[in-house]
């Protein structure tokens, strides 16, 4: 299965209110882990796989993020500027990234259904992918994408199973805890974004819609595939995820698959 040219749509431009004390001077994909984005992790994930044409669906903010990409290499490298004649000098140049990157404003309070709707005439293979600017997992994208492409289905979700952060309880009939786990993990799955579509699923997103209505006329066509992830997966939706994903980047970024 070849990757080439399979285009990953990165929602990236919602507000992000429930972390309001970073988002409210940049677009949440831009808040950082380990002195990166967590737009720069996710695309990371993909690139491992050979996965690297993204489309980036901008909005609130979303020159910050085209500043971050363009301007990359000053922010990433040492370099010694020359006043006098403009001249740069980049000392100890790290690994390189390998994207190719389509920016698109897609408005700024559009929603995610309607963002990937005005990004149609960017998509020309018969496959695409998408996902959110804000989920970082282990998940391995190649499987993903063969998974989809064996199914023959429309689309494909990911489910994964996200952990509960102050444990999980059960009780017996006599209404006695019988069960108490630490930071267990949520038995039914919910969607951790990694989606995978055929082009033809354009015909089913509705104007102004969330991207997940798109699941509702699939479901009742027995054409949205679930792909389950059992690994790592972890959101970033609260200051305190933020924090945890900062904490797990210095002792174990289990979503850190590339060297």
């Amino acid at each position: 299965m070849s990757s080439a040219n399979i285009k990953t749509i990165i929602l990236s431009g919602g507000t992000g209110y429930r972390l309001k004390e970073e988002t409210e001077f940049k677009p949440k994909p831009m808040v950082e882990i380990g002195g990166k984005p967590i737009l720069w992790h996710i695309m990371k994930i993909y690139e491992h796989f050979g996965f690297r044409d993204f489309i980036i669906a901008l909005g609130y903010k979303g020159n910050l993020i085209k500043d971050y990409f363009v301007n990359k290499k000053y922010y990433d490298d040492d370099f010694t500027l020359y006043t006098d004649t403009h001249k740069i000098q980049h000392l100890h140049r790290q690994v390189k990234d390998y994207f190719n990157i389509t920016f698109v404003d897609t408005g700024l309070e559009t929603l995610t259904g309607e963002r990937v709707r005005r990004l149609k005439k960017y998509i020309k293979e018969d496959n695409f992918m998408v996902t959110y600017g804000d989920g970082l997992a282990d998940i391995n994208i190649k499987k993903l994408m063969k998974f989809h492409q064996d199914n023959k289905k429309i689309g494909t979700v990911t489910g994964v199973y996200p952990k509960l952060r102050y444990g999980g309880l059960e009780s017996d009939k006599k209404n006695l805890v019988s069960v108490f786990e630490m930071k267990t993990r949520v038995r039914q799955l919910i969607n951790g974004g990694f989606m995978v579509f055929k082009k033809e699923v354009f015909k089913q997103i509705k104007p102004n819609s969330v991207i997940e209505d798109v699941y509702f006329p699939l479901i009742r066509k027995k054409q949205l595939a679930l792909y389950e992830h059992k690994g790592f997966f972890q959101s970033m939706d609260t200051y305190q995820d933020m924090t945890d994903l900062n904490e797990m980047w210095r002792k174990k970024p289990n979503w850190k698959l590339w060297i």
